[in-house]
């Protein structure tokens, strides 16, 4: 298992890591237009965008990238985990990887979570501080907490 910076020739993987695990989550927690609106957020001009600042990682398991995260200087964003290698330790290597990358230059980590992962976050001492809804095109909300963790050394 391995994590490297993102280059343009890994648009393709993180786009369908990205894709994939929205598609195949995200409905058991929001409405159809939430999901949609998620993947238009992380459509590929985004992704594109955020290789070229040299802020996405991809995360490797035998060649195949599995894993994907965004570290927006003390912000973690697109934290995603392919749905059959979800449950084995991937997601917190990637979360651990980020918070160490925000570790260099920061002293707070700020993510949004969304309703799958908030649990997540709260177990790794992430605390809830707020709360955010968007009206999607078709009238569905999505919902999602903005959470904090102070880096203590």
């Amino acid at each position: 298992m391995n994590i490297t910076q993102a280059v343009l020739s890994d648009t393709a993987a993180v786009r369908i890591i990205t894709a994939q695990t929205i598609i195949n989550v995200y409905p058991k927690y929001y409405p159809k237009g939430a999901v949609e609106f998620f993947l238009s957020h992380h459509n590929e001009n985004n992704i594109i965008s955020d290789i070229e600042k040299g802020i996405v990682y991809v995360l490797h398991e035998n060649e195949n990238a599995v894993g994907t995260v965004t570290v927006r200087e003390n912000e973690i964003c697109r934290l995603f985990v392919l749905p059959k290698y979800q449950g084995k330790g991937f997601g917190g290597r990637l979360l651990d990887f980020a918070e160490k990358k925000v570790a260099e230059n920061y002293r707070k980590i700020i993510i949004d979570a969304s309703l799958p992962a908030k649990p997540i976050y709260l177990k790794r001492g992430y605390v809830f501080t707020e709360y955010h809804t968007i009206k999607t095109e078709n009238g569905d909300f999505l919902c999602y907490d903005v959470m904090e963790k102070e880096i203590n050394f």
